[in-house]
């Protein structure tokens, strides 16, 4: 009985120093998991809308949220297996997993929803005056002290913020803040800054990352083909749709 319970000892105490080791110095290499909720909203209070960003509230059509709706009757991107982009994507409630490599010049960020990934540069390069606009967005990293920033520009217009149809226009911009707490825990914050849909920026509480050194990313793909299939199948007889 004393052997057993010297064992558990050990046990936890290893478990205890891995919690509370010190993290890497300016290395965020890893495949980490959020440890939210199922669903996102950036934050629990959002900023008022502008008379555009009203309109384009009300114009979307969710499944999460107060304003719930059958999925068929919705006009949510992910329906039809759009990509959701940043930063939907990086608290996607399925499969919120995303590993993160590091080399001399970029960050790469590749999520295991839709097997997709974002560059991130750190070489010193400024973000773009007029950047082509896509999903995800043109993002340049730098580092604060300990804390990794991500500024973001060239978002289009065509995603949501969140689950709950939060939009924001194409002068959207997206700062991100990382930061390593200890060995296998990782904070980010967000800033989103949108003066065409929101009065004021919009910040994050806390949102925290797990290490998963033993995780391998699944090949996670969202197929339209079988999207629609579904779609016809159940979506649309649940919702009514015919």
């Amino acid at each position: 009985m004393q052997n057993r319970l010297l064992l558990l000892t050990v046990i936890f105490a290893g478990l205890a120093a891995a919690q509370s080791a010190p993290a890497p110095t300016h290395d965020l290499s890893g495949v980490w998991r959020w440890t939210g909720r199922s669903v996102l909203t950036v934050s629990p209070e959002m900023p008022p809308f502008t008379p555009l960003g009203k309109q384009q509230f009300d114009a979307n059509k969710p499944s999460y949220g107060t304003r719930a709706i059958p999925p068929a009757l919705g006009n949510d991107p992910q329906g039809k297996c759009d990509p959701l982009g940043i930063p939907r994507l990086l608290f996607y409630g399925g499969t919120n997993t995303q590993e993160l490599t590091v080399s001399k010049d970029r960050v790469v960020e590749f999520f295991e929803w839709m097997h997709v990934y974002r560059t991130i540069w750190t070489d010193g390069r400024e973000l773009p005056k007029d950047p082509e606009p896509s999903r995800m967005g043109y993002s340049v990293g730098k580092w604060d002290g300990d804390t990794f920033v991500v500024d973001s520009v060239g978002f289009i217009d065509s995603t949501w913020v969140d689950h709950f149809g939060d939009p924001h226009s194409d002068e959207m911009r997206l700062q991100e803040r990382y930061r390593r707490v200890d060995q296998n825990n990782l904070e980010l914050t967000l800033t989103l800054t949108d003066s065409k849909i929101y009065s004021k920026p919009w910040v994050s509480d806390k949102k925290t990352f797990r290490l998963e050194p033993k995780t391998e990313l699944a090949e996670n793909f969202c197929v339209p083909s079988e999207e629609e299939a579904f779609n016809r199948r159940m979506r649309d007889p649940a919702g009514g749709k015919k």
